[in-house]
């Protein structure tokens, strides 16, 4: 296995640290490639027949097939796996970043000519549903900080998600570490501003606002390929931001990070071209993320356009697939992802005041070839097979 790529801030582990990473994420690809689609042949061979001798009719929601597969012992021996391994990345990732925060700390402030900025807020109220959940497991979520000055939560983001992206590409994981730099968590970045090229290809943004923005692992791209852009980000995390600041300074990259609530920042009204996010809108409650949508809609300027990445919706899921998409919202601290599966996209960005015929939805999909492609998000199990997440959104 290969460590995650080696940039300026990102922590490097030992010779103990790093076989026990491996450990964990060969594990994990086995979980994935070996034992997670075994849930399937255990609901087709046991607990269906078992739910229509009971009920005469089949399951009508994915409610249902999880209050009927939560007795099965293959299910609650997976599950169980599944939130260990978990719990032990990030423990293992912590040892390491624990092991070098003063050192990670210091060189995050060693900043003599930064191209960018940080604006922090320490009178900022983070919000319930981000202060009283430690999203994904991961211990302090994005805001907590455990020493002045603190980038701890930054560096076990950034070095954690790779290990656990890599786990869910099961091994398909190990063809894309031989790829250039492994930056896994720029995905969903680079497919938004390929699709957003071929939808807009005369499109040239000047301003340009990632929400929820985290360590800027989605936000670099931006500034990478709009080069004459200003590039901003906001998070409700200072470690993360912290950390986000030193990281695009090492890169080379000018981008500006303020510490904001993206239901409502203190941008001016039409500030921006293109106002992004990326896996946000499953971290936020159902009243957040329509909040987050109208501050997009008030921020944009006319003619603006805002897209959203996000991972898998309902739509276009059998029942039982559906299920296991929703595992996350009940055992890995993820409890707003089940509400967002339900809510039709395009209506997200109606409610939020664009109009219906600018509002958009695609699957993000990645053919045998590994070519991209965007189909419109319908109710086709063979597209939703090869979806890698939703992107959606609207123009003004």
């Amino acid at each position: 296995m290969k460590q995650p790529f080696a940039h300026s801030m990102m922590p490097q582990s030992d010779h103990d640290e790093q076989a026990r990473q491996d450990f964990i994420l060969s594990f994990k690809i086995h979980m994935e490639d070996e034992v997670y689609p075994e849930n399937k042949t255990v609901y087709r061979n046991r607990v269906l027949p078992a739910f229509v001798r009971a009920h005469n009719r089949e399951p009508e929601t994915r409610q249902e097939i999880r209050r009927a597969m939560e007795r099965e012992p293959f299910t609650q021996m997976w599950g169980s796996v599944a939130r260990t391994l978990q719990e032990l990345l990030w423990a293992n990732v912590g040892d390491t970043v624990e092991r070098q925060l003063p050192e990670l700390i210091e060189r995050s402030r060693d900043k003599k000519q930064p191209l960018g900025s940080l604006r922090l807020d320490p009178d900022l109220v983070v919000p319930g549903y981000n202060a009283s959940i430690d999203i994904h497991c991961m211990p302090g979520g994005y805001h907590t900080d455990t020493a002045d000055n603190d980038v701890y939560a930054g560096g076990l983001y950034d070095r954690g998600a790779y290990y656990y992206v890599a786990g869910l590409m099961g091994k398909n994981a190990h063809e894309a570490q031989d790829q250039p730099n492994s930056l896994f968590l720029e995905y969903q970045s680079r497919r938004v501003i390929d699709y957003l090229k071929r939808e807009f290809p005369d499109f040239e943004p000047k301003r340009i606002l990632d929400m929820g923005c985290g360590t800027g692992n989605s936000t670099l791209p931006f500034a990478e390929i709009f080069s004459e852009a200003e590039v901003y980000g906001v998070d409700l995390g200072a470690p993360v931001l912290r950390y986000g600041h030193a990281r695009a300074e090492g890169f080379g990259r000018k981008v500006h990070l303020s510490q904001q609530n993206a239901e409502r920042t203190n941008f001016p009204d039409g500030h921006f071209d293109l106002v992004v996010s990326h896996g946000l809108a499953h971290e936020t409650s159902g009243k957040a993320v329509r909040n987050i949508l109208k501050e997009a809609h008030r921020l944009l300027a006319p003619g603006g356009v805002t897209l959203h990445a996000d991972p898998q919706f309902s739509m276009g899921l059998d029942l039982h697939d559906s299920f296991m998409h929703d595992w996350d919202t009940h055992y890995n601290a993820e409890p707003f992802w089940g509400t967002l599966h339900d809510i039709p996209p395009k209506k997200l960005m109606t409610d939020a005041g664009f109009a219906a015929d600018t509002a958009r939805a695609v699957w993000m999909v990645l053919g045998p070839d590994g070519a991209p492609s965007y189909p419109e998000v319908v109710n086709d199990p063979a597209l939703t097979s090869l979806a890698r997440g939703i992107v959606f959104g609207a123009h003004k």
